[in-house]
């Protein structure tokens, strides 16, 4: 058996599983160290004799007749359970031996539990990264009564099956990502990622990284491995850059570019990598003004606005402010597991304040006026002072009918605190009301 014991020593010596050869006369020509550590099987016990006569169940030997590799046979000698990868060995076409490859049982067991383990956690990581880059809201989550709303809904609805590239204005708080997810969830990328990023949130080279990523070592503090950039994750979807606006002109430059090309170069590589990525973009502030102050890229400008579309302000749209109070309400009702009445004063306030935080600020009144109300009635004084300044308190002018319903409410609630919740309360408290005990009843109901 020609064998070079060069190979035996380099590789077979120290591989981690064990090895034993046998030539065409089923003589067992080599074992390893570590076919004796999982067999108990020692070098000189074995070694130049026959493989059939000291190991009756051995299959090595068919494989000399059938010249077939025989894999994942399971074995067990005194008590040991291994596992064994057969296979001819030839020269040329000459067969001139066979090599059995043992591993452990209990090795095999743990590295299917560790692949089991690792195949859960990729799971997991898939699962909170569909989670992260998924649009959460639809345009049946805008709640859009007034006639300038409802038009902005159109023009989405429109604009969104094109795959344009779209710059939405907009004060602080107006819901501008909120509108962003309607885009996305109304396009053909619906199904793949969407990514959100606020550019405020990075400074410089910082945002650079995220949006781009980076190779290994590109920079003090790098990751090891490198990172993918946010456009490569949107992959498919859209990428919403809110605040574009506070976005370095460094990195203006790199948006450009990923625009106009259609790929992306990571911090420190030379590669470029086709992307296939929506862009919708948001500001607060003036873009044109800040391309004649020289704060924003002419070029990028134009590349951004395609599509330039405006959100009003809540103050612009009233018909919007009361329907918006009751969604909110609704949804704290839910919470709190009771009902939430809001007041005939408070409704007027909400509508007549100019609400310079738009939604944001109206949603937070709300939700200030519910921690303070007493019962499950938000009363024009449970409202932020601020908006209260809205209206003047002696202004206010509610239907008669409601202020004598009112009235009535706090004088029974009186006379039943004064002579008790019984029924010889009730009694004296109706005729301390003056109305019989009948109407009491009915208008306890």
């Amino acid at each position: 058996m020609k064998i070079d014991s060069w190979i035996i020593n380099t590789f077979f010596d120290n591989l981690y599983d064990g090895i034993l050869i046998i030539d065409t006369d089923e003589i067992v020509k080599y074992i390893n160290p570590a076919y004796t550590r999982i067999t108990k099987v020692t070098y000189d016990a074995i070694v130049g004799k026959k493989l059939r006569d000291l190991r009756p169940g051995s299959r090595l030997q068919n494989v000399l007749i059938t010249k077939k590799p025989n894999a994942g046979v399971l074995r067990e000698e005194y008590g040991i359970e291994y596992s064994v990868n057969m296979s001819p060995i030839f020269e040329g076409t000459e067969l001139v031996g066979a090599i059995s490859v043992v591993s452990n049982i209990d090795d095999i067991y743990k590295l299917y539990q560790d692949i089991d383990k690792y195949k859960s956690r990729v799971k997991s990581l898939e699962n909170r990264m569909n989670a992260i880059q998924r649009a959460k809201y639809t345009l049946d989550d805008i709640v859009s009564v007034d006639i300038k709303s409802v038009e902005v809904k159109k023009i989405i609805k429109k604009i969104s099956k094109k795959d344009t590239t779209v710059l939405i204005f907009g004060e602080s708080g107006t819901g501008k990502e909120l509108y962003a997810n309607a885009i996305h969830n109304e396009s053909n990328r619906a199904d793949g990622p969407f990514i959100a990023v606020n550019c405020a949130s990075f400074q410089g080279s910082l945002l650079d990284s995220e949006l781009f990523g980076y190779e290994e070592g590109s920079f003090t503090g790098a990751k090891r491995e490198g990172k993918m950039g946010l456009f490569e994750a949107a992959n498919g979807g859209t990428i919403f850059l809110d605040e574009i606006s506070e976005m370095d002109l460094e990195v203006q430059a790199k948006l450009l570019r990923t625009l106009q090309e259609g790929s992306i170069r990571r911090i420190g590589s030379i590669k470029e990598t086709e992307i296939d990525v929506r862009v919708v973009a948001a500001t607060n502030r003036n873009l044109e003004e800040m391309v004649h102050e020289g704060h924003f890229r002419n070029d990028l400008f134009y590349r951004i606005a395609v599509f330039p579309m405006t959100i009003p302000p809540l103050r612009e749209r009233r018909d919007d402010i009361l329907p918006l109070a009751y969604n909110y309400i609704e949804s704290f009702k839910n919470s709190l597991k009771k009902d939430i009445i809001l007041g005939k004063e408070a409704e007027l306030m909400l509508y007549s304040y100019s609400w310079p935080g738009n939604i944001r600020e109206l949603r937070n009144s709300i939700e200030f006026g519910i921690n303070m109300m007493e019962d499950n009635e938000i009363k024009y004084y449970h409202l932020p002072v601020r908006v209260q300044g809205s209206v003047k308190r002696e202004t206010v002018i509610g239907k008669l009918s409601d202020k004598i319903r009112e009235i009535e409410k706090e004088e029974i609630a009186k006379a039943l605190e004064v002579f008790g919740d019984d029924m010889a309360g009730k009694k004296k408290a109706s005729e301390a009301l003056g109305i019989s005990l009948a109407s009491l009843y009915n208008k306890l109901k």
